[in-house]
């Protein structure tokens, strides 16, 4: 009986160690035995040790019609878990490890974490501004040379934070560092963070520049070749017009002739006295936008459009607007800065020049006040005569200095023939420089200007601020001898409250009913026909009458 075992217990841990593959090859060819066929075997396998072991075998592997798993295959990993953990007190934990290897078959092995796409914005504009943050060591020499022409950007990114403006301390100084490229790429002689203007795509990052000589020469270029594509365009234009009067009939000609074009001013003065550069984000490239005319001011005023974020993108309006969004940029720049670019009063002052009375000095001949002091922040937040403009006023010309039309429009009437004198019009005035904010005026009955104070607890060390709200999102600050201006917002002019439609009148009352418009009952068939006896009847009696007196008349 013993020896029957050991014999049984070898050959089961013989067929425990078979592989599964193996072992499935060994089960009943039909999956499942009758009750017959077991208990006509039952005899057989106590005189056949191996055809029992296969028999049990067999019956270890049925698989479970709800879970599709056999208790062979979990009694082999749960004794492979025991084995590889050797737990103690195995015995009283089998239940448990049983239930968690139940319970890990039927856990999803998929992460539910997504994978990172490889065009991660984040990472390309990590990647795109890692060259900010590299820099040579031999370039410390050079570094020093370009501090003047860069302005403190984190002593600035302080004061906004006084105030609670600006984008913050992180990407200001990556601003920073993006002014630097652009410094020393370009060789600027000075450089200022003008500020930003959202988009519905991207923003446009602003870096405001001194003029320097010799970029009026690109502009020169592009003016001459737009000229030449004109002429061109007339040459053609004339062809054809030749070739239509031999073939076709005189048709009268128009002798509308249209205004003269108002010139630009020249790089260095009025509006175009700075030159911008726009970037999207720090570390992108740097583009430098054209020189603004008085026609694209002009139509600037006119119209109102939200930014793209692409320079190259039409502006769909009405009036057109004679460029793309560059040169629409390039028009919103110039507006804000001549109605928002303000200074405490004192911080400059016109230059003497020799050979010219008080009166006479150029509008934009002012420079830095040596002997400015500074005024408290206590006082600047009270008084909007304690603020000046220091930018040119733009006229309804579309520039900063007024320009008489009618000359040229006289020398285009000498050279054809005089049918009307043009009137002389009088010089368009303009508040003159250094004005101060108190003579500004309002704009739908709102104050333009709003003056305010970091802290009225700590005045002596509060920051005084003025905020804009002709044009949302400008603002100035000022802190003893040093003042700065910055705008961040969408570009557009504030135009009063939005549209709300008037209230409809109440609805009318029904008209009061009565017998005069009461509609009457339909007469019935009898009624009808009594109605139509009586007026056989009359029209009887009416033609008697008339018999009647037709016969009187014969006898007179």
């Amino acid at each position: 009986m013993h020896s029957r075992e050991r014999h049984t217990d070898a050959e089961l841990d013989e067929h425990l160690a078979t592989p599964l593959a193996t072992q499935q090859r060994l089960v009943h060819p039909k999956g499942r035995m009758s009750a017959v066929e077991t208990n006509q075997n039952q005899d057989q396998d106590q005189n056949n040790p191996q055809h029992f072991s296969m028999a049990l075998k067999s019956f270890l592997m049925k698989s479970s019609t709800k879970t599709n798993t056999n208790l062979y295959d979990h009694l082999t990993q749960v004794l492979l878990k025991i084995m590889d953990e050797r737990p103690p007190d195995a015995v009283d934990v089998f239940e448990d490890i049983s239930r968690e290897v139940k319970r890990a078959q039927f856990e999803s092995k998929q992460s539910t974490l997504r994978d990172m796409s490889e065009d991660d914005p984040a990472v390309t504009l990590a990647e795109q501004q890692r060259s900010l943050f590299i820099f040579p060591e031999e370039q410390d020499q050079e570094d020093e040379l370009l501090e003047p022409a860069l302005p403190n950007l984190t002593q600035m990114a302080h004061y906004l934070e006084q105030i609670g403006v600006g984008p913050g301390r992180g990407e200001l100084q990556r601003v920073f560092l993006a002014l630097r490229q652009l410094v020393k790429n370009n060789t600027l002689p000075r450089c200022r963070f003008w500020g930003k203007i959202l988009g519905m795509e991207s923003n446009y990052i602003i870096a405001e520049v001194e003029y320097r000589e010799g970029e009026e020469e690109e502009d020169e270029r592009s003016e001459e070749e737009e000229e030449e594509q004109e002429q061109s365009k007339g040459e053609a234009y004339g062809e054809r017009d030749e070739e239509k009067e031999e073939t076709e009939i005189d048709i009268p000609q128009s002798t509308y002739k249209p205004p003269p074009v108002v010139p630009v001013e020249a790089p260095g003065t009025g509006t175009n006295k700075c030159v911008y550069y726009v970037s999207k984000e720090p570390g992108f490239p740097w583009t430098k936008l054209p020189s603004v005319t008085p026609a694209q001011i002009t139509c600037a005023r006119q119209i109102r459009k939200f930014f793209t974020g692409r320079l190259d993108a039409p502006i769909m309006s009405y009036p057109p607007f004679p460029g793309n969004e560059a040169n629409y940029l390039r028009a919103q720049i110039a507006r804000i800065s001549a109605g928002t670019q303000v200074s405490p009063l004192g911080f400059y002052h016109f230059k003497e020049e020799e050979g010219f009375e008080e009166d006479e000095l150029p509008q934009d001949s002012y420079e830095v006040n040596p002997e400015f002091e500074g005024i408290s922040a206590a006082k600047l937040s009270k008084s909007l005569s304690l603020w000046v403009h220091h930018t040119q006023h733009i006229l309804e010309q579309g520039r900063c200095t007024w320009v008489n039309l009618t000359i040229k429009a006289e020398e285009l009437n000498d050279e054809e023939e005089k049918v009307e004198e043009p009137e002389e019009t009088a010089p368009e005035p303009g508040p003159p420089l250094l004005t101060t904010l108190a003579q500004d005026a309002e704009l739908f009955h709102t104050p333009p200007w709003t003056l305010k104070i970091s802290s009225s607890l700590t005045p002596e060390h509060a920051v005084a601020y003025v905020r804009s709200n002709l044009w949302p999102g400008a603002y100035a600050y000022a802190f003893g001898k040093k003042f700065e201006n910055i705008y961040i917002g969408w570009g557009l002019k504030y135009t009063g409250g939005g549209y709300s439609p008037p209230v409809p009148h109440p609805p009318q009352r029904e008209y009061p009913s009565g017998p005069e418009i009461t509609e009457a009952l339909d007469p019935s068939v009898e009624k009808e026909q009594e109605l139509q006896d009586e007026l056989v009847v009359k029209e009887a009696v009416k033609e008697e009458m008339e018999d009647e007196t037709d016969e009187e008349e014969d006898d007179d």
